[in-house]
């Protein structure tokens, strides 16, 4: 069995605050979904991706929460899991309680606060960005916004993320300044969006100062991340955070920082 590709991400934390980063390197998934494809909704193989899970279970202190994602902006307790969620966010409070997301070119967003209390993972494309996820996510997390920190992890980057007007005005409705985020595409009534910069905005609204990761971009980045938008038939890497139940007990495995 392929060893699984996984990388932590560089974000400051409170010490029992743990996350991860999958990439789709290892894993046993074939082309098109090569190889760490954890998706069952995508089309590969269902015994590839039940390995691939069980692969990383073995770096996590338990089954993580896995949800249906449909850009919306539901948020689950992880405490009250049963089965798979219908959501686009997940919370914890209790100790090895694994909250993910999968994308792949969408935004996944971890959330910690400064006690390490609470941990939330939050799926964040156009869409559920739009639609108030994170603010929706924050407020699930009931801890004052100032005490929280957020990652940005990979998605699809501001010179490849081309949208029409409607999904600029979206975002300049509610918020003028979002302009900010768009800069005017060759194709007249297109433009190239930066999620990070637009979920930048949203979360320093919401309240939170603290705000790390940003900038890769899955598109460019093939050998680590799948990218619909580039591959349109592709897997799905996950983000993965977690309140650690044990002290000193880090994950296996990990190598490198993104």
């Amino acid at each position: 069995m392929d060893l699984c590709g996984v990388l932590r991400p560089d974000w400051t934390t409170p010490a029992n605050v743990r996350a991860l980063l999958t990439t789709r390197a290892g894993g046993c998934s074939l082309a098109p979904y090569d190889g760490f494809n954890l998706a069952k909704h995508v089309g590969d193989v269902p015994a590839a991706v039940a390995r691939n899970r069980a692969m990383l279970r073995e770096l996590l202190p338990a089954e993580p929460v896995w949800l249906s994602q449909v850009h919306g902006c539901a948020v689950a307790d992880a405490a009250v899991a049963d089965g798979v969620l219908v959501a686009d966010a997940v919370v914890a409070r209790e100790p090895g309680r694994v909250c993910v997301v999968m994308t792949a070119d969408c935004l996944p967003v971890l959330l910690c606060d400064d006690d390490g209390s609470v941990v939330a993972a939050a799926h964040a494309g156009w869409r559920g960005l739009a639609g108030g996820v994170l603010e929706a996510t924050i407020e699930r997390m009931a801890v004052a916004p100032g005490r929280l920190r957020a990652w940005l992890g990979p998605a699809i980057g501001p010179d490849c993320f081309e949208v029409g007007d409607e999904v600029r005005e979206v975002f300049v409705s509610r918020d003028p300044e979002a302009a900010d985020a768009f800069v005017a595409a060759p194709a007249q009534g297109k433009w190239m969006a930066d999620l990070f910069a637009l979920a930048r905005r949203r979360l320093k609204a919401a309240g939170v100062g603290h705000v790390e990761g940003g900038g890769v971009c899955t598109v460019r980045d093939p050998e680590r991340f799948y990218s619909y938008r580039r591959d349109g038939r592709t897997g799905r890497f996950a983000s993965i955070v977690w309140l650690e139940p044990a002290p000193d007990s880090a994950c296996r495995g990990l190598r490198g920082m993104v």
